[in-house]
């Protein structure tokens, strides 16, 4: 499929840009406090479908949920608001739900859909609150209070098979996992155990000297090796990785970009990232069989 231009229809700084899982649709985040949902297909035009108001500040992010929770998704904003937006009939898109925090939601990630319609979320305020909807309409609330004092700015999901699952011949039950990032410069591994969550690393994960901006588990398929990068303004790319469960985390620098990392991003087989640096270039990345990680690809803008 060739490259396709899109024009936004956005007046403001575009944030981010989520495609939803067939493919078909853009969701994009703007300073302009709105979210505009696009059509795409590889034939024709894109094509303007929705433009969803009720933010009062800049949207940092959006997220599609998974289709088997049907057309929704979550934006977060500056306001200290989380939305989830659901589609009825011909683009017609209302507010599903509205969360309140005291400061900025930086980013949000909705869990791998085998955990339910579930959604976590970063905020400025320090904590990470995660909202699960039950068969009563209503949510359960757990949150992650000062997980990053000074602010969390990404939440990324672990998978929900639990490391070793492939190799090993009992049934397990799901996990619940989450990595974030914060403006403390760490990175930090939570379990959910007995309705509460708890750090599942022996301390912070430190080796970036500023703001971690982004933080992304990897698909692990069942295998015992766990791995998140994280991405940060000191310019590096960081790779994460524990041999296996209860392990001990080690990382290693991908590179050094000399500019600000703002997004990092595995392909579905978690063998791919995609790394977006500030000087407006996409590169693609894979691990060796010596374990040394190569640039396979340069994108750039």
């Amino acid at each position: 499929m060739p490259p396709q231009k899109i024009e936004t229809g956005h007046n403001d700084e575009v944030h981010d840009v989520s495609m939803d899982y067939y493919g078909k649709r853009v969701a994009m985040a703007s300073s302009d406090s709105t979210v505009r949902i696009i059509g795409v297909s590889s034939n024709t035009t894109s094509q303007h479908l929705a433009t969803l108001t009720g933010h009062r500040g800049p949207v940092w992010q959006v997220s599609w949920a998974h289709p088997k929770f049907g057309s929704a998704l979550a934006s977060c904003s500056y306001d200290g608001k989380v939305i989830i937006w659901k589609e009825g009939n011909h683009s017609d898109w209302s507010q599903f739900h509205v969360f309140d925090h005291k400061s900025s939601v930086n980013s949000i990630a909705w869990a791998p859909h085998e955990l339910g319609f579930c959604l976590a979320c970063a905020s400025s305020d320090g904590s990470i609150s995660v909202y699960t909807a039950q068969s009563d309409g209503s949510w359960e609330t757990t949150k992650i209070d000062q997980a990053h004092p000074v602010g969390v700015t990404s939440v990324t999901w672990g998978p929900p098979t639990a490391p070793g699952a492939l190799v090993g011949s009992e049934l397990l039950e799901p996990v619940q996992k989450l990595a974030s990032g914060g403006c403390d410069n760490t990175v930090k591994i939570w379990k959910l155990t007995n309705g509460n969550w708890k750090m599942d690393c022996s301390s912070a994960l430190q080796m970036h000297t500023e703001w971690v901006r982004d933080v992304a588990w990897a698909p692990n398929l069942g295998l015992p090796k766990s791995t998140v990068a994280s991405a940060s303004q000191d310019g590096k790319v960081v790779i994460w990785t524990a041999a296996k469960e209860g392990d001990k985390w080690e990382g290693k620098v991908l590179k050094d970009f000399k500019t600000p990392v703002w997004r990092v991003s595995w392909s579905l087989t978690g063998n791919l990232l995609a790394v977006a640096s500030g000087d407006n270039d996409v590169t693609l990345w894979n691990e060796a069989d010596d374990g040394m990680w190569q640039e396979v690809n340069k994108i750039d803008q």
